[in-house]
């Protein structure tokens, strides 16, 4: 079993159950000792936004935006989808904080070393 986890969201605020419960997932497997990785794409890249995420949860009342501070807090790498990001006109100064862009061959190589949880 491997000690690395990469978590893979492509919704956003389009879906806040599923996004939130993805973070909430990255979050255990970190408190859990692992190796952890978030890559956000496609719609999901609005999270990585500053001012997005702050209001948004899930049915059961979870804050993404808890699950993303304590993500921060332990560094947790959160990447960004550079095509996905550009194409909604969010730039590398828009990100928040521990936040950077990535292109496609970074989230294979992540993967192929990785357990990969997908949201």
């Amino acid at each position: 079993m491997s000690d690395s986890v990469l978590v893979t969201l492509s919704c956003g605020t389009n879906n806040p159950n599923r996004a939130t419960r993805a973070l909430f997932f990255a979050m255990v497997a970190k408190k859990k000792g692992k190796e952890v990785t978030v890559f956000l794409l496609d719609e999901a890249v609005y999270l990585a936004k500053r001012g997005i995420i702050q209001h948004m949860r899930a049915a059961t009342g979870d804050s993404a935006d808890d699950h993303l501070t304590f993500l921060q807090e332990y560094e947790v790498p959160l990447l960004v989808c550079t095509p996905c990001a550009v194409t909604r006109q969010i730039s590398e100064a828009d990100l928040v904080k521990g936040a950077r862009m990535a292109k496609g061959d970074e989230m294979i190589d992540l993967a192929c070393s990785s357990t990969v949880l997908s949201f």
